[in-house]
């Protein structure tokens, strides 16, 4: 109950870090070669995604933004370098919800013939309506965990390949939620994930993509440890913030709950944490 009450607080722990400390406080001293990384992350164009990208390229990470909307990247871009002229940023166009897209997204990167150190599967949608993706395939679920189930399976042969090459150990960050525990067993198969027949609700719909990207990252992590592969993959619950997915449940009882919570919950700096610190510490395990 005390450390509870020291984390609610901010209170610094052994570390010199609490739950108010940002990304870039966390990484200022971290020895890391990060020069020499190279990181790719979806929906980098806003809230946790943007702070991400922007710390990692204050350290010296090569950082490929993967977006759906180029327009907001470019200006994403322009920010950082303001911020640090010396930071590489790339931007490539993908919608997560269609699979062509992502096919196209991983055959313009394995062109370039770059690294890949690092791969943060950060973007996602909420729908409070039922709608499906070119392929018909529920919104949601498509964006969320397909789209990135495939992008990481497109790519995973090329970090293992960095790894080996380069003795650095590669990073995959999957960003899930702690509602994926709202998920009742009865209620989760993928016949009805990908096409729902019954009620749509927006809530369950995105607690069940999350609760799937979490099993994805427990599968492939045992397939990387059968492989004796030096790359580890995280499902990590980034904390409580108001971002544009938690803008889309919008209601009288949200906007209480979010006013009621207002001092517990994280800004976008502080939420960065959670994903940030990952590819700079020396051992991971999964977080679900």
């Amino acid at each position: 109950m005390k450390g509870t009450l020291r984390y609610l607080a901010g209170i610094a722990g052994p570390n010199g870090f609490g739950s108010r400390s940002t990304a870039e406080q966390v990484t200022q001293h971290r020895f890391f070669p990060c020069s020499h990384l190279t990181a790719i992350i979806t929906g980098g164009t806003s809230g946790i995604g943007a702070e991400t990208a922007r710390v990692l390229a204050k350290r010296g990470v090569r950082v490929v933004m993967a977006v759906r909307d180029m327009k907001k990247a470019e200006m994403v871009k322009e920010r950082i370098i303001r911020e640090n002229p010396e930071a590489d940023i790339m931007l490539f166009e993908i919608d997560l919800s269609s699979l062509s897209s992502v096919a196209r997204f991983c055959s313009q990167f394995l062109s370039q013939d770059l690294p890949l150190n690092i791969l943060i599967n950060n973007a996602g949608v909420f729908s409070p309506n039922l709608e499906f993706s070119e392929e018909k395939i529920e919104l949601t679920f498509a964006t969320n965990f397909l789209g990135h189930y495939l992008l990481t399976e497109m790519l995973i042969e090329k970090m293992i390949d960095t790894a080996e090459k380069s003795g650095i150990e590669g990073r995959i960050i999957n960003l899930s939620s702690v509602i994926h525990s709202w998920v009742k067993p009865d209620c989760f198969s993928f016949p009805k994930l990908l096409h729902p027949i019954s009620r749509y609700n927006g809530t369950r719909a995105y607690a069940q993509s999350k609760l799937a990207t979490i099993l994805h990252a427990k599968a492939l992590s045992k397939q990387l440890k059968d492989r004796n592969a030096n790359v580890t993959i995280n499902a990590v619950h980034p904390g409580i913030v108001k971002t544009g997915i938690i803008r889309a449940h919008k209601g009288l009882f949200t906007d209480s709950l979010f006013l009621i919570a207002s001092k517990l919950l994280k800004s976008i700096s502080q939420v960065g944490v959670n994903t940030i610190c990952l590819p700079f510490c020396l051992n991971s395990t999964i977080m679900a």
